[in-house]
C-alpha cells in the first residue's frame, strides 16, 4: 500500500475545507469507505485514484507522493529561481548538487520571511530569525573545522562550547515561538499547498521539494530503528 496516498488524500480535502461527507458524495463512495482510504485502512482502485485527481485538480503523481508539486512536475534546478549571487564549484561525480541545494534553502527561507511579515508579530519573528541565524552559525562552524589549521581567533566562543550553546538557544527560541502561538493573538495566515503554490509561484517548488526531501530522510531514520 502506498503510504503517502492516505495522508495526501486527507490533506487535499482539509486544505479545501470540504467535509468528509461532502467529498465522499462528490466522489461517489460511502463516507465510511473514504474514511478508510484517508486512514490507510483500505487501498483504493485506479478508477478512484483518477476520480480524486480530477476532483481536486492534481496529478496522480502528486497523490502517490511521487512529486512535491500538485502539477506532478519533476523539479529541476532550472525550475527554481536563483535569489543569490554566490558561486559554487562542485566536484565531478558529487552525490549532491550544491547549486540545487542552495536554491532549495534560499527560496524556502524567502517564503518563511514573507510569512513572518504576514504574521506581523515582532517577538515571534525574532524567535524564528534567531533559530535560523543560529543554525547557519552552527553549520558554518562545523564547515570551518574542515581545515584544522583555521585559526579559532575568528570566534570569541570556544569550539567545544559554541555548537552546544547554539543548540540550547535554538530550543529556547523554539519554546518562545510555541508559547506565542499558544497564548498570543497572532495573525494566522492560512498555509497550505494550494496557498503556497498560488502566492509563491516561483519559490513554492523549492519549499515543497525541501519538505519532501527532509521528511524522506526522517522516515528513513524512523524505519531503521
Amino acid at each position: 500500500m502506498n503510504s503517502d496516498f492516505p495522508r495526501i488524500l486527507s490533506l487535499l480535502r482539509k486544505e479545501r475545507h470540504i467535509s468528509q461527507k461532502a467529498a465522499a458524495a462528490d466522489l461517489g463512495v460511502a463516507q465510511a469507505l473514504l474514511s478508510h482510504y484517508e486512514k490507510g485502512k483500505r487501498e483504493c482502485g485506479l478508477d478512484f485514484l483518477v476520480r480524486v485527481a480530477d476532483y481536486y485538480g492534481v496529478t496522480t503523481d502528486y497523490l502517490l507522493g511521487r512529486s512535491a508539486s500538485t502539477t506532478g512536475n519533476i523539479i529541476t534546478e532550472n525550475d527554481i529561481p536563483d535569489l543569490s549571487t554566490g558561486q559554487e564549484k562542485t566536484r565531478a561525480g558529487a552525490d549532491i548538487s550544491l547549486t540545487m541545494s542552495k536554491k532549495l534553502v534560499v527560496n524556502s527561507i524567502d517564503v518563511i520571511y514573507s510569512l513572518l511579515a504576514k504574521i506581523g508579530n515582532n517577538r515571534f519573528s525574532l524567535a524564528i530569525i534567531n533559530m535560523l541565524n543560529l543554525t547557519v552559525y552552527k553549520v558554518f562552524r562545523i564547515v570551518f573545522r574542515s581545515n584544522k589549521g583555521n585559526t579559532q581567533n575568528m570566534f570569541e566562543i570556544a569550539d567545544e562550547r559554541a555548537c552546544h550553546y547554539a543548540d540550547a538557544q535554538i530550543h529556547i527560541d523554539e519554546a518562545e515561538a510555541a508559547s506565542l502561538l499558544k497564548n498570543s493573538s497572532l495573525e494566522n495566515p492560512e498555509i497550505s499547498t494550494v496557498v503556497i503554490e498560488a502566492e509563491f509561484p516561483r519559490q513554492s517548488a523549492a519549499l515543497l521539494s525541501l519538505i519532501k526531501t527532509s521528511e524522506a530522510q526522517i522516515k528513513k531514520q524512523i524505519s531503521e530503528k
